[in-house]
């Protein structure tokens, strides 16, 4: 088994506390779910050195890496995000703009701000996904559960889907089902933003 590798961009270092709490998250999820890191490991193609390093948060997952591990614990993406931290009028309706949970790849230059209300076995996640200047997903193409769209809102985007590649500029929209194999990456000289759905 391989483990991706964590692409760092110029100019990082390291914040642990979100590692940390990323890392934490996942143990409790892949205990609550008495697996082993054995047993993740043979679900997610993901080394069980990789595993422990990031529930330790001695290792920053891609997002890539991410999505294997919740698909493997069958939970949403948008439960591994952190609480937000923020007390305010939060229902399981709505979110307000300043209580948005997120989720930093800062590895990978990319930023998640999580747009629907937290509830479990919930099938649908709405993101802004914000990418610095040369972020990616990484080389390799994955897959995962589900079926995603979404819309770029400013700069342009690079995204792969099987044997296509396409750069989508601003207005420019998608839509392909998780289980083709995909990548994307950041296309401009400056940050991208893109209106993302993702359902399982």
């Amino acid at each position: 088994m391989s483990s991706p590798a964590a692409k760092a961009l110029p100019d990082k270092t390291s914040p642990p506390e979100v590692d940390q709490q990323i890392g934490a998250g996942l143990r409790r999820l892949r205990r609550e779910r008495s697996l082993s890191l054995v047993d993740l490991a043979a679900r997610t193609n993901l080394s069980i050195g990789f595993l422990s390093q990031i529930e330790r948060g001695k290792s920053s997952p891609t997002l890539r890496a991410l999505v294997s591990m919740a698909d493997a614990l069958g939970i949403g993406l948008g439960d591994l995000f952190p609480p937000a931290g923020l007390a305010g009028d939060q229902t399981a309706t709505i979110v307000r703009g300043s209580a948005r949970s997120e989720l930093q790849l800062w590895r990978s230059g990319i930023r998640k701000q999580f747009l629907t209300p937290h509830s479990e076995g919930s099938k649908l996640g709405l993101y802004i996904v914000e990418m610095e200047r040369g972020a990616s997903t990484g080389d390799e193409l994955y897959t995962h559960g589900g079926e995603e769209a979404g819309l770029v809102m400013s700069g342009a985007m690079a995204l792969s889907v099987e044997s296509e590649s396409w750069t989508l500029q601003e207005g420019d929209s998608f839509r392909f089902l998780s289980s083709r194999p995909h990548r994307f990456a950041n296309a401009a000289d400056g940050p991208t933003r893109v209106l993302w759905v993702n359902c399982l």
